[in-house]
C-alpha cells in the first residue's frame, strides 16, 4: 500500500497524458519516481489518500518533521500561497472535495483514475490560481492520461497504444 496526496496521483496521471512513462530521482530527494513507477506498474495497487506527507514526499529533503518546507514560483500565478505546503493542501482539499475523498480513505489505483475520470470534469475551479491556458493543458492531458491508465489491460501500460 502507498500513501499519496491526491494531486500527486492527478500528476502521474497528467504527465501519463503527455507520455511520460520513466522518471528519474529528483535532486530533492523525494520519491516521484519510484511512487509513479509503482503506480504506472499495477493498477491494482492499493492507495491511501494522505493530506500531509506522503510516500512521494517522506523522503525528501523539504520534509522537516511531515511538514514541506519549500516555496513555489508565483511568478504564473500570484493568488497563490508561495508555501508549497499551504499550496499543495489547498488542491488536495480541492481534489478531496471534487473526487469524495477523505484522508485515509483506501482504493486502488484503477478506481481513483476512473473516479478522477468520472468527477474531475472541468477543473479550472481546482487550480484557479493558475492562468486558464495552463489548466486548459493540464485538463486535456489529465484526460488523455486517464483514458491510456484506465485502458490498459492487464497491470501496467504495455497493451495502450
Amino acid at each position: 500500500m502507498l500513501s499519496i496526496k491526491p494531486h500527486h496521483f492527478v500528476d502521474i496521471i497528467t504527465a501519463l497524458g503527455e507520455g511520460r512513462t520513466q522518471y528519474e530521482p529528483h535532486p530533492y530527494g523525494h520519491a516521484l519516481h519510484s511512487v509513479a513507477a509503482a503506480i504506472l506498474a499495477d493498477r491494482s495497487l492499493c492507495l491511501r489518500i494522505e493530506l500531509g506527507a506522503d510516500d512521494v514526499c517522506r523522503p525528501c529533503r523539504h520534509n522537516l518533521e511531515g511538514l514541506c518546507d519549500d516555496t513555489i514560483d508565483t511568478s504564473y500565478r500570484p493568488l497563490a500561497p508561495k508555501s508549497k505546503r499551504e499550496w499543495n493542501l489547498l488542491l488536495d482539499q480541492r481534489w478531496s472535495a471534487r473526487l469524495g475523498l477523505a484522508q485515509g480513505d483506501c482504493l486502488t489505483a484503477l478506481d481513483l483514475c476512473r473516479r478522477i475520470q468520472e468527477r474531475a470534469g472541468d477543473i479550472t475551479d481546482i487550480y484557479r490560481e493558475v492562468p486558464g491556458e495552463r489548466t486548459a493543458h493540464r485538463q486535456a492531458s489529465l484526460a488523455k492520461g486517464v483514458a491510456r491508465y484506465t485502458g490498459a489491460a492487464g497491470t501496467g501500460l504495455a497493451a495502450t497504444p
